[in-house]
């Protein structure tokens, strides 16, 4: 598997200890935080930064650092990864993104996701990619829209307990065949 992608204006590629900081900094963020149960302490960003460093490790694919072609600033993550809960639709692989909020409304979720769906199906054979998040988080639906991802109902995130106000997630789905249908040909 490659190390890097790269897009018009960014490039995704693997993670390295010396990101802790500024995505301890991203995870530190209210704003970016909003849709989970809490910001993350340093601690907290650092495990994550293991755990996707460690699914690159068991896959050899896995979440990317997102970072401006510009001026080289870590500016999110996005990637794919098998859930760390079991989830009512497992088996499956999730497309997720993170980005800090100075990057927001610059259309680089989509740019970034839709690289990593063409390594999933391309690359990777993947039949299909889902995603999820809280029914609040227009921002990210609308990302997964613009995929031209599927609503597929909704379910309950097994990660937190019944009644929790983010226990309510929405589904999104995309076939290969669907992804391939939509690729422009030539």
């Amino acid at each position: 598997m490659e190390n890097r992608l790269e897009t018009e204006r960014l490039l995704l590629r693997r993670w390295t200890p010396d990101d802790a900081p500024a995505f301890a900094r991203l995870n530190g963020d209210a704003r970016v935080m909003r849709h989970f149960p809490a910001v993350l302490t340093a601690v907290q960003s650092d495990a994550v930064l293991a755990r996707f460093m460690e699914h690159w490790e068991i896959h050899g694919w896995g979440p990317w650092a997102l970072e401006s072609r510009d001026n080289q600033q870590l500016c999110g993550v996005v990637g794919l990864a098998v859930p760390a809960h079991p989830l009512p639709f497992s088996p499956c692989v999730e497309i997720f993104w993170r980005l800090a909020a100075d990057h927001w409304g610059q259309g680089l979720a989509p740019e970034a996701a839709s690289a990593v769906l063409r390594q999933g199906f391309d690359t990777l054979g993947l039949d299909e990619i889902v995603a999820f998040t809280t029914p609040d988080n227009r921002q990210s639906r609308r990302v997964m829209e613009k995929l031209q991802m599927r609503p597929d109902g909704e379910f309950m995130h097994p990660a937190l307990p019944a009644g929790h106000p983010l226990c309510r997630h929405v589904l999104y789905r995309l076939a290969r065949a669907r992804w391939q249908a939509m690729q422009p040909h030539g």
